[in-house]
């Protein structure tokens, strides 16, 4: 009896995490076969073709957008990653100092804010800006300025996250064997959350790269996103031609996930074979 209950609990769990998966990704999958339709009616399938690639390609509007998207997208993560990982140092490595709560919760509260507030109130900021100073213009910088604000927030919760589980021990065995604190950090530490500055930065770069709401906001004349475009031209219809830049997104985000689990599990291995050699020899 125990038995066949068990097998059923794994059958029930098993099926509900397909039906999971399933909803997850069979629209993507559709929008893939989709974007290979030779009919305009998203509906109806009228054999296979390439011809919406080929107008893609011709698609100023479209590429102006995603090439500007890719460029906010790429400034944003780096960026987030550097301040996301000096801002998490400051709260792992150093438990008091005066306003340490306030510091933490002006990192988290992007997190929970919603990005409309967050939109909104940073229009209404650099709109005083500009009429104080004439600048900064809405367009490229100011979308980047909101990305980051957001994305500073989630790389600091996952460099935070693997700081927290660090033993300070390497690092104090580290510096009494005569090394100098950047010396630490860069030989002791950095390659120990090498995985995550990499998850931070993969993270960031995908927020940045399909946000809407915040670009809407900070936007200006000539600098429109990606996601604007799309979003702009869904209200009219849609068309096969966005399913195909779509289809090229989902399959250039997949290359860059399987490569970087691919260097993150070959590091990984790499380093669990340093340190049973060190154990080893020891």
């Amino acid at each position: 009896m125990s038995g066949t209950s068990t097998q059923m609990t794994r059958w029930f769990g098993r099926s509900w995490l397909g039906l999971g998966f399933a909803f997850l990704y069979l629209p993507i999958l559709a929008l893939i076969i989709y974007s290979f339709n030779d009919s305009a009616l998203p509906s109806v399938w009228g054999g296979f073709t390439l011809k919406w690639y080929a107008k893609l390609a011709e698609d100023r509007e479209m590429l102006t957008g995603l090439w500007l998207s890719l460029k906010i997208a790429f400034f944003t993560a780096c960026a987030s990653v550097v301040l996301g990982t000096l801002a998490a140092f400051a709260l792992v490595k150093y438990r008091r100092f005066k306003g340490r709560t306030l510091f933490a919760g002006m990192i988290s509260a992007p997190l929970v804010m919603p990005e409309v507030i967050v939109g909104l109130s940073l229009l209404l900021m650099l709109v005083s800006m500009q009429r104080a100073l004439g600048f900064p213009e809405r367009g490229l910088l100011t979308i980047w300025m909101g990305h980051l604000l957001l994305g500073m927030a989630y790389a600091t919760v996952v460099v935070q996250a693997r700081l927290s589980e660090l033993n300070p021990q390497l690092e104090e065995a580290a510096l009494d064997l005569g090394a100098r604190p950047h010396q630490v950090f860069l030989l002791v530490t950095l390659p120990m959350i090498m995985q995550a500055l990499l998850s931070a930065w993969l993270l960031t770069f995908t927020l940045s790269l399909d946000d809407v709401v915040l670009s809407a906001f900070l936007s200006g004349p000539g600098s429109t996103t990606m996601p604007l475009v799309i979003f702009s031209r869904a209200r009219l219809g849609m068309s096969p031609s966005i399913n195909a830049v779509a289809t090229l997104i989902i399959v250039t985000v997949s290359i860059g996930v399987i490569v970087a689990s691919y260097l993150i599990a070959r590091a990984e291995r790499r380093r669990s074979q340093d340190i049973a050699a060190a154990q080893r020899g020891a």
